[in-house]
């Protein structure tokens, strides 16, 4: 996540009053909340993405060998983003490991899905973030009367493999063998 230079201009005053509370002005609380939307926004985006790559990434698995250059590109990008592989991915690499891709990638897999499962046995497992609460009144600030939003539950963590919305349609399918072109009717005559 990257901030702009408009920002980094708000971040700095919130770092500035929550250390020094006297006096806050209206303006900078309502940039302050603006910049606490932006950021809960970013998260949210976040989260969606990398939902949408994990199912995007069963679909392909599912379609294998067919779609294995999605496949190893898109896992790829989810273990550079931080996934890591399940007991699927790693069983799909060995089917596949006479691919030279496949081979390097199911060491790689191998590698970051053992340093998981020693890290979870040590109790050094990285927790999911918890949760950002709401910045709702500052010190010093505008109406500190308002009841405070409801907070909406938090999401469901979306399922190892979810159900496809429509069936996927196979090689043949989606890519119907080409016709043999027609003569025009003059060379019909001709022949």
């Amino acid at each position: 996540m990257a901030f702009g230079a408009d920002e980094l201009r708000v971040l700095r005053r919130a770092l500035a009053i929550a250390l020094h509370p006297s006096a806050v002005q209206d303006q900078d609380i309502k940039d302050c909340l603006r910049l606490a939307d932006s950021v809960d926004e970013a998260v949210r985006e976040g989260e969606r993405l990398r939902a949408f790559l994990l199912a995007d990434l069963a679909r392909y698995r599912d379609a294998l060998p067919g779609s294995l250059p999605g496949y190893t590109e898109l896992l790829q990008d989810a273990l550079a983003a931080g996934y890591d592989p399940g007991p699927d991915d790693l069983s799909a690499l060995r089917a596949l490991r006479s691919d030279p891709v496949c081979a390097a990638l199911l060491e790689r897999c191998r590698r970051i899905a053992e340093r998981s499962v020693r890290d979870r046995l040590a109790g050094r497992a990285a927790a999911p973030p918890a949760p950002r609460t709401r910045l709702l009144t500052l010190v010093g600030g505008g109406d500190q009367d308002k009841k405070p939003e409801p907070r909406p539950a938090p999401a469901r963590p979306a399922p190892a493999h979810p159900a496809p919305e429509r069936p996927v349609p196979k090689p043949s399918e989606a890519f119907p063998p080409r016709r043999r072109p027609v003569p025009p009717p003059e060379e019909r005559r001709a022949g």
